[in-house]
């Protein structure tokens, strides 16, 4: 990446997934951040894309999943993974 000073608004849409993860450089985490306190319009896609992740983290908190959903994941991981 060059040395940016500020990102645009396509710039800083294509790695919103990202910034809600968490997954981006710290640079990179920077200037989405920047770009989200100057421009209404990026904040608002934004704050909408962190109410629907946050809504279907809450949802999936609600389930109730069989006791022996996490070791039936693992072992079907390690079965995929030919370990």
């Amino acid at each position: 990446m060059s040395a940016l000073s500020r990102f645009t608004c396509e710039e800083t849409f294509r790695r919103l997934d990202d910034y809600l993860d968490r997954e981006l450089t710290a640079d990179e985490m920077r200037l989405v951040g920047e770009h989200l306190e100057i421009c209404a319009a990026c904040a608002s896609e934004f704050n909408f894309e962190e109410s629907v992740l946050t809504g279907v983290k809450r949802k999936l908190r609600q389930l109730d999943l069989p006791d022996d959903l996490q070791a039936r994941v693992a072992a079907a991981l390690v079965k995929a993974s030919g370990s």
